[in-house]
């Protein structure tokens, strides 16, 4: 499995692609992985809070409603472990991300200058 998340984050993030090794350190530090042949998710629960780390859906395969799909599991799965808070962090430049975090109900709660190799990042929350 972790072979084919690192191919898929290939096609997701080509210019930073994340290797099989990451999503085993990902998983040992605690984090969440939900994947399908065309998508991925990875999130960490820490008390009654929780940090969505990294989304990718297959350019090929992208608004299709693959990434609401997977994040309306992680909203279930967060609320039967009573989590209260959702975060994240999005590139300023990255309409679509912040559209799609927008219509799943997070709203922008700050920034986070130059986060991701010099560009800001917006960070947004959302209660459950």
């Amino acid at each position: 499995m972790l072979g084919e998340l690192e191919n898929l984050h290939k096609l997701c993030f080509p210019h930073k692609p994340w290797t099989a090794q990451d999503f085993a350190d990902l998983k040992k530090s605690g984090c969440d992985i939900i994947a399908s042949q065309n998508g991925f998710i990875v999130y960490r629960v820490v008390c009654d809070e929780a940090e969505i780390i990294t989304i990718g859906v297959n350019p090929d395969a992208r608004r299709t409603g693959i990434a609401n799909a997977m994040l309306g599991i992680v909203f279930g799965d967060l609320k039967k472990r009573g989590v209260k808070h959702i975060f994240l962090e999005v590139a300023v430049d990255n309409k679509p991300a912040i559209a799609l975090y927008e219509q799943n109900g997070f709203v922008r709660v700050g920034v986070r200058p130059k986060y991701y190799d010099g560009i800001d990042a917006i960070m947004m929350e959302k209660n459950i």
